[in-house]
């Protein structure tokens, strides 16, 4: 889904007036604020574009991925819980997520092998066929998308990028306290 955003983002200057009437508008956070949403978006939609193409969300791409073991290209069995916590969703999305794999044939659920009262989620084989299908071609659209960019540009990318949105796992500084 794209964001809702201007066709044409505006111009420095438009900022700049901008920040005479509203002086907490700082131009140069603002525009590049602006780029970042709309790369974002547009990224998102492409991809977003690409799994249509093979009846899939980026949700149900993401499950699928996060049942496969990179390092050996074969099935990994997690918990509902488990794939929630990875994915960043809550339980009940994980659940709608994982039903619709479930009625597609491309994940079951099973009764864990060590607590039955536990239940494990794995990839079928139809679902490992469709990843083996589906993800040389993502490869390659990311591959595309990041093409304008040389390598030194995209670890530079990825370090400004870090900065402004460190990952989840990392430790997060204390909300600064306002002083009154």
């Amino acid at each position: 889904m794209r964001l809702v955003l201007p066709k044409n983002l505006p111009r420095y200057e438009c900022l700049i007036e901008a920040a005479r009437k509203f002086p907490d508008l700082d131009p140069s956070a603002c525009e590049a604020f602006l780029h970042l949403l709309r790369a974002g978006s547009d990224t998102i939609h492409d991809c977003e574009a690409y799994f249509a193409r093979h009846d899939l969300s980026q949700g149900r791409f993401m499950v699928l991925i996060l049942l496969l073991d990179k390092q050996e290209n074969r099935p990994l069995s997690r918990t509902p819980a488990e794939l929630a916590e990875l994915a960043n969703v809550t339980r009940a999305t994980m659940t709608g997520l994982v039903d619709t794999l479930e009625r597609d044939g491309l994940a079951t659920r099973e009764p864990d092998l060590v607590d039955r009262r536990m239940m494990a989620v794995t990839l079928t084989a139809k679902g490992h066929a469709l990843l083996n299908r589906v993800l040389p071609g993502y490869f390659r659209l990311m591959a595309a998308l990041m093409a304008p960019l040389s390598e030194h540009e995209r670890r530079t990318l990825v370090h400004h990028l870090l900065k402004i949105a460190p990952p989840a796992n990392a430790p997060q500084p204390e909300a600064a306290v306002a002083s009154s």
